[in-house]
């Protein structure tokens, strides 16, 4: 009997008990579907991290208060990044097109009636450029009001649609923390990041934020939040994150571990992509156990297979039926139900794909390699269960197998 004859008897033996066949392909369904899945959302996921990260600007470094190792280890941060520091790296540093002072606090915002708890971010002027912000309206903070301690406030687009809806909001009164603030401007709209609304912000001068609302804790002087740090080019990163080190060791007197962090753009995304590629990596494994199992199913239930069709296994053999001819028929099964599995597990893995590119943010994409990889382990794993039971029906005597029948 040739290959094709068997694959056409193997066919029909499936077709004649649908329930059974459908059932055994569930675990192969389930384990593709799954591994397609979630690494459909693992790139998806570095691909949102990826273009959020961009969107902060082009070659922009952060300095934090704090070494890394003390921030792994604490989320009290230290206060020793000043006002001071940053406008020490806006002026001595050759490499730094423009810098970015920053403190914020989450905040009571207060319109009329409606009350939210919002971002309140205290700045000077460099944010916009720094950070690539555009206003929608009005204007920015600028250094006259960073110098008078000046109580006006630029909304982000949602906190302004909330508050206003589709008024102009410009020359409005706000309240942050009881204290009322003119709106100045309402910036266009940047996204949220890393699971921050940006829009849903207010943006008032860094010297108010310090000394109307929240205090200053630092006894070095006007405490940060972080520092925005704009490189002249992408050719500069690391040259200015090497000068802006050394210029605050020596600001701070440091001869042993640094009290700051510098970090570059690209320096988070690596950290970012190495987690969520890792999360990526764990989900498809854990995933990829249902594959496992759904081997198993193929095996146990082609090994009842073997035992209601003794009399038919009987009856072939004795009418000259080969021991390979038995094999290749039984394993031909499995591979069909695996393969067939697979390919069903596959287009339900890429409609949930569909599904969170719709539903969600995450930016999920169909990974051509992880589909391959999938059906191709579906289909070894049913080639290499089924081998047990197709060798069982094979082994079988034609007359104990008449008998038994």
């Amino acid at each position: 009997m040739d290959i094709l004859d068997s694959a056409k008897m193997a066919v029909k033996t499936l077709t004649a008990n649908k329930l059974r066949s459908a059932l055994t392909m569930l675990g192969i369904i389930i384990g593709n579907a799954s591994v397609i899945a979630m690494v459909g959302v693992g790139q998806g996921a570095q691909r949102l991290a990826s273009e959020q990260f961009e969107s902060l600007g082009p070659n922009v470094l952060f300095v934090t208060p704090g070494a890394r190792e003390a921030r792994n280890r604490t989320f009290d941060l230290p206060r020793t990044l000043v006002l001071e520091d940053a406008k020490a790296i806006a002026t001595q540093v050759p490499s730094v097109k423009e810098v970015a002072a920053q403190r914020q606090s989450q905040l009571s915002v207060v319109y009329r009636n409606l009350n939210t708890s919002s971002l309140v971010v205290g700045t000077t002027p460099e944010f916009l450029s720094v950070r690539t912000f555009d206003m929608a309206k009005g204007r920015f903070i600028n250094d006259q009001d960073v110098d008078k301690n000046a109580q006006v406030v630029a909304l982000g687009a949602d906190l302004a649609t909330r508050f206003f809806g589709n008024r102009d909001p410009i020359g409005e009164q706000i309240r942050i923390k009881g204290i009322p603030f003119q709106v100045i401007g309402v910036l266009q709209a940047k996204g949220a990041f890393l699971g921050n609304n940006q829009d849903d912000a207010a943006y008032i001068p860094i010297t108010t934020h310090a000394n109307r609302l929240t205090g200053r804790t630092s006894p070095y002087g006007l405490d940060l939040t972080f520092i925005s740090i704009s490189a002249k080019d992408a050719e500069s990163i690391r040259a200015a994150e090497f000068q802006v080190t050394n210029l605050l060791r020596l600001r701070h007197k440091i001869t042993d571990e640094d009290d700051f962090t510098v970090q570059t753009q690209k320096d988070i995304l690596n950290i970012v992509g190495t987690i969520t590629g890792g999360l990526t990596a764990m989900l498809a494994a854990i995933a990829g156990i249902s594959l496992l199992v759904g081997g198993i199913g193929i095996m146990n239930i082609m090994l009842v297979s073997v035992t209601e069709r003794t009399e038919e296994i009987g009856l072939r053999k004795a009418i000259g039926a080969s021991q390979q001819d038995i094999l290749v028929q039984f394993m031909i099964e499995a591979v069909i139900l695996s393969a067939v599995g697979g390919l069903l597990g596959t287009a339900i893995g890429i409609g949930g794909i569909a599904a969170v590119g719709a539903l969600t943010p995450l930016k999920a994409g169909i990974s051509p390699a992880a589909i391959a990889l999938a059906v191709g382990v579906s289909g070894g794993i049913g080639l290499f269960f089924g081998v047990f039971p197709a060798r069982q029906a094979a082994k079988l005597d034609p007359i104990v197998a008449l008998r038994s029948a």
